[in-house]
């Protein structure tokens, strides 16, 4: 009994330290991601508070962070931009409901779908980004109100914070686990720049988070079918997004934990936490990867670590601002140097002469289009490139094997799949000209999928007919056979009755 205490508190304390972490990494992300969908930077703390709270009460997948992301944010800037935070809100609102329809449909499954290259790209590109992401932390604005990059005193400053971060998360873990690397990491380097006297960005540098807690707010927007149809495409796109960066996000801890989560509760629970969100004056989200990373990382495998880091960062905005703001720029970006090494699946570069050649094409373009664009198009663009190929690799498998029978006719045999991609090779492995009068084309091996074999089919019967020929369909599987019989008249070809086979058993002796 008292072992399972201790488990379980141990366990806890586990949570605990890695929400704290998580939510120092928080900060200068929310209040970034705020900045770029041109909002206020509480907006996208209590975003991030809400996101990460709600989802990890209600539907979130154990170890997973939610919170103001990126991939959101870009879709935010232009309705912001042009109708004001408060068609924000309520876009939110209606993200949230999508989302949650999305999961009560039971539509989470789909994400296993998703191929393994895809997986692979979308890995690579979102540490990439991330990489990204912390460049702006090395430049400062200039005299003319451009940025540029620190050099210098500056520059070797931050550089050598930053290196120290990283070796203090990369050779504590080999000498104790009592205590996060991450937060051992921040702790630290706080206390070198404060008592030290460093000179270097910090927190309170990029914005004053000080606030209180996020009060009930229904949007001050007219409720008529025209601001319905100016949120309408917003709330789709963001709703598509989100689902996709949570998902694929659930998919890489179930990897990392050997676990299982659920695509249905994650997508209710960020619908939820969305629709929260637009009521409470918070820009919404999804998962983030690199915090969820972070918290997986250290020790933070139940949803206690995700309610942890909302609280901890809430606890911040309120009470502890003054000192968040002081923890430096440069151990936050060591931190999230690591995440990046830890993300990146390095071991996609052996596979470059081990894998088909289309599958590495389909990995490094999710990669680049996740870099230049966003998750959600690279997601698409990578499953749509994965289908082509797999369609163009399926067409040029079909082919036919003859024989003749003693009555004079002929069966073809058809090897491989009959769908739009093979349709036309299809076509072309006939020859009603110097075929006999009775032809049989056996498709035990073969299967007729979609509207395109069809049209082959009738086609191909067309041709037979002008040669005053019979065309007969033989050994059609039940789904075949009803595909051709809805088509009716689209196609002109003579079924021929297949023998019904019965295999040997003692029950019918």
């Amino acid at each position: 009994m008292f072992e399972l205490y201790y488990n379980h508190a141990a366990k806890a304390k586990d949570d605990i330290l890695s929400g704290l972490t998580v939510a120092f990494a928080l900060v200068p992300e929310a209040v970034a991601f705020a900045f770029v969908a041109g909002v206020n930077p509480l907006v996208g703390l209590y975003g991030a508070f809400m996101m990460g709270l709600v989802t990890s009460l209600v539907g979130g997948r154990p170890g997973m962070i939610s919170g103001a992301t990126g991939a959101t944010a870009v879709v935010m800037v232009a309705l912001v931009a042009q109708y004001g935070v408060e068609y924000l809100f309520i876009t939110i609102v209606l993200t949230g409901v999508f989302q949650m329809l999305f999961g009560a449909a039971k539509f989470g499954k789909y994400i296993r779908m998703v191929p393994y290259p895809v997986m692979l790209g979308f890995v690579n590109g979102l540490a990439i980004v991330i990489f990204l992401a912390q460049m702006d932390h090395f430049k400062i604005e200039g005299a003319d109100g451009v940025m540029h990059w620190l050099g210098g005193t500056p520059l070797f400053t931050m550089l050598g914070l930053v290196g120290l971060t990283m070796a203090i998360m990369f050779f504590l873990p080999k000498i104790t686990r009592i205590i996060p690397a991450g937060l051992a990491a921040i702790i630290t380097i706080s206390l070198i720049v404060i008592f030290g006297g460093v000179d270097t960005k910090s927190v309170g540098d990029i914005a004053d988070i000080s606030g209180g807690f996020p009060m009930f707010h229904i949007p001050e927007v007219p409720f008529t079918l025209e601001t319905l149809y100016i949120i309408l495409p917003y709330a789709v796109i963001l709703a598509g997004v989100g689902l996709i960066e949570s998902l694929l996000t659930m998919t890489v801890v179930d990897t990392i934990t050997n676990s299982r989560g659920q695509g249905n509760r994650v997508s209710i629970g960020q619908g939820l936490a969305n629709t929260v969100n637009g009521f409470f004056g918070g820009m919404g989200g999804c998962a983030m990867i690199g915090q969820t990373m972070i918290n997986v990382s250290s020790g933070g495998l139940r949803n206690l670590s995700g309610i942890a880091a909302s609280l901890f960062l809430l606890s911040f905005i309120m009470f502890a601002s003054d000192l968040i703001a002081l923890v430096p720029i440069a151990a936050l970006v060591g931190l999230m140097f690591m995440v990046v090494i830890g993300t990146f699946e390095w071991g996609s570069f052996n596979l470059l002469n081990k894998v088909p050649r289309e599958d590495v094409f389909v990995g490094i373009l999710v990669t680049v289009v996740t870099v230049f664009t966003d998750l959600a198009t690279a997601v698409i663009v990578g499953v749509i490139a994965t289908a082509l190929v797999f369609a163009w690799k399926q067409a040029r498998h079909i082919y036919i094997t003859s024989e003749d029978h003693a009555d004079g006719s002929r069966t073809h045999k058809v090897h491989g799949p009959l769908f739009f991609a093979s349709s036309h090779r299809f076509s072309e492995l006939f020859d009603p000209e110097h075929d006999p009068d009775e032809v049989y084309i056996d498709c035990a091996l073969s299967r007729i999928a979609d509207h395109s074999a069809i049209e082959a089919i009738d086609h191909l019967a067309e041709r037979y007919k002008k040669a005053g020929k019979n065309l007969h369909l033989i050994h059609l599987s039940p789904e075949c056979t009803k595909l051709l019989t809805t088509a009716g008249d689209l196609v002109e070809v003579n079924f021929k009755e297949d023998p019904r086979y019965y295999v040997a058993d003692d029950k019918l002796a």
